[in-house]
């Protein structure tokens, strides 16, 4: 994670992609709609992710003079794989430790599909220490000065501790959880540096660091983890972090056709690659990449943060390369920032601005923490903020849990973002679910109450969106 991301505030312009915000959806034929479920979050607190007694009727006719909102399910975009956090091995170390009674309520909450779950279906993982660990490692640390290029000294026994029993207890609970794993560094053996900061993947072992992600993903389905995805590295760009590993887009595109793409074929595996991986500043980046037409074949999409840039740099890659894929894999709350500025930041960029770009994911940053934002590495974020608090086997819910429950309860692994026209001051996204339901994502962002339409089908739900909440309607 790049330390520098506290220079980016909330009032950072969002521009959506314009590949669908200048249509006007088109009207379905009549027919009867089921009244709308409301659910309500208010970014001072008042209510939070709390349902509505009454449901909102459709009726034939709109309310004159008021905004429309028309969702359209004749129009759709691409498929979600899911909403969700990092689950660091600090997070894994916090839930793991709590009483048995304790975590397994909590892994319930998040995980299930319960009226009081709130269903997240993806989850990223460090492969390898990220800065969210109590201590740097890799799965191949042998002794200064010596190398392993066969890797006959991998082990996972690190993550063997927390991280994977966590992962299988998930597992236990939503078998069908997407997992993506993100390396923060290679083994400091195979870096121009010797160190865990920063340097480069050395030429003569990237055969050896294919093999390294191959053994992983081998050694994760021996334990019942299936990888759906792995980024090839963490913030490429950035050279600061514990641990970090700077890798250039030529250098990303090398490695790909000539290493790791071959590598899974010949292994049978059939893990999704994923590019770049860092800020939206940097488009060009992934482009480069995907522009190199041996590395193409292998490559699935590519991934993106938001501590720079703008979130509609995903629709100018998404628009160069239509047939590969949009992931949305990183964005931080911290241990400074308000309930309301971070809920209404983030719901406007890292939910509906991501999925308005062509994101099949929307993922906070880690999971948990404990009361002094630990654990992490020396030199690793001191400020990050878990979607959690946990103290022993209590835990708080911070802001991060309500950002990502918002979507992930309503809108599940499978979904399909459907058209829904831009009304100003309401920023709105729309999904169609694999059960025929319709969902509609809408946030106040000014300090008025406003009234709004829901159109869907020629019919019509009249209902007012408090000033500074965000709602969520369901039929």
């Amino acid at each position: 994670m790049k330390r520098t991301k506290l220079i980016l505030l909330p009032f950072i312009a969002l521009v959506f992609c314009c590949g669908d915000c200048k249509k006007s959806p088109v009207v379905n034929n009549n027919a009867s709609v089921n009244n709308a479920t409301v659910w309500i979050t208010y970014a001072n607190g008042a209510q939070l992710l709390s349902k509505q007694a009454q449901t909102i009727p459709f009726n034939s006719i709109a309310q004159s003079n008021v905004p429309l909102i028309t969702v359209d399910t004749t129009q759709s975009y691409q498929q979600i794989d899911g909403f969700g956090y990092t689950l660091t091995g600090g997070s894994a170390q916090l839930i793991h430790a709590m009483d048995v009674g304790a975590r397994t309520q909590l892994l319930d909450e998040l995980f299930g599909h319960a009226e009081n779950s709130i269903g997240v279906s993806y989850l990223r993982i460090s492969i390898g220490a990220s800065d969210l660990n109590s201590e740097v490692y890799s799965y191949d640390d042998i002794a200064s000065g010596q190398t392993d290029e066969n890797l006959s000294q991998f082990s996972l026994s690190k993550d063997t501790i927390d991280l994977i029993p966590v992962l299988q207890e998930i597992l236990a609970i939503n078998p069908e959880i997407k997992i993506l794993g993100s390396p923060w560094s290679a083994p400091v053996w195979m870096k121009s540096n010797t160190s865990s900061i920063g340097g480069s993947l050395l030429a003569q072992y990237y055969a050896s660091y294919a093999q390294y992600f191959v053994k992983y993903i081998q050694a994760m389905k021996a334990r019942g983890i299936n990888i759906d995805a792995v980024t090839i590295q963490n913030e490429p760009e950035n050279p600061a972090n514990n641990p970090s590993m700077v890798m250039t887009a030529t250098e990303q595109a090398f490695f790909i056709k000539n290493n790791l793409g071959p590598a899974f074929q010949s292994a049978g595996i059939n893990t999704k690659i994923i590019i770049y991986d860092h800020n939206c500043d940097h488009p060009n980046y992934p482009i480069a990449v995907l522009n190199d037409p041996q590395a193409r074949p292998y490559i699935d999409g590519s991934a993106f943060h938001l501590y720079a840039g703008d979130i509609s740099a995903m629709s100018s890659v998404k628009t160069q390369f239509p047939d590969k894929n949009i992931y949305f894999t990183e964005q931080w709350t911290g241990a400074t920032g308000s309930f309301s500025g971070d809920l209404m930041w983030h719901m406007k960029n890292v939910i509906i601005g991501s999925m308005r770009n062509s994101s099949k994911t929307a993922l906070e940053w880690n999971l948990a923490s404990d009361n002094n934002y630990l654990p992490h590495t020396p030199g690793g974020c001191s400020e990050c903020k878990g979607a959690l608090t946990i103290n022993g086997s209590t835990y708080t819910k911070n802001v991060s849990y309500y950002i990502i429950a918002q979507a992930a309860k309503f809108v599940p692994s499978g979904s399909i973002r459907i058209a829904s026209n831009l009304v100003a001051d309401l920023p709105n996204v729309a999904f169609k679910t694999p059960d025929g339901k319709k969902v509609l994502l809408v946030m106040n962002e000014t300090t008025s109450n406003k009234k709004i339409n829901i159109g869907f089908n020629n019919n019509y739900a009249y209902t007012t969106l408090t000033a500074g909440s965000i709602g969520v309607y369901v039929w």
